[in-house]
């Protein structure tokens, strides 16, 4: 592990499908708030890459839905930055704020691409090591 955050979100109506509990699909959703709220804590955004002139598109995620959620149910999102290179890995799990209990867990891996020539980097941006060098867990 590399570096940790945690998020807290609320499940809005919007998030709901026709039987009351969160659309599959709004768990995507959840995750990319809190891979922002991750990178944030850590002070390299998606900003700071496009500067960088680098951008990590998902490649792949692997998801595992264990109960459903309501509306108004405040969820705390444990995200963890497990590696940087020749990619980043981030796990996240999806907690009930007021049981602890678990009731999603996924894993996406992001590709690193130069944004001017659509090529893979397979080595982390100097600014993204800097930033990880100063507030490892």
């Amino acid at each position: 592990m590399i570096f940790e955050a945690e998020t807290v979100l609320t499940v809005q109506f919007y998030d709901l499908d026709p039987m009351n509990v969160v659309w599959h699909g709004n768990y995507i959703k959840f995750l990319e708030t809190a891979r922002c709220d991750l990178l944030n804590k850590i002070g390299y955004n998606y900003d700071d890459m496009r500067n960088d002139g680098i951008a990590y598109p998902v490649a792949t995620m692997d998801l595992k839905f264990i109960k459903p959620c309501y509306f108004n149910q405040v969820l705390r999102v444990k995200t963890v930055l497990e590696e940087i290179e020749p990619c980043i890995i981030i796990k996240y799990t999806i907690f009930d704020e007021k049981s602890g209990e678990k009731v999603f867990k996924a894993k996406s891996m992001q590709i690193c691409i130069n944004t001017t020539t659509k090529e893979s980097v397979y080595t982390a941006p100097e600014n993204l090591k800097k930033m990880l060098s100063c507030c490892k867990v």
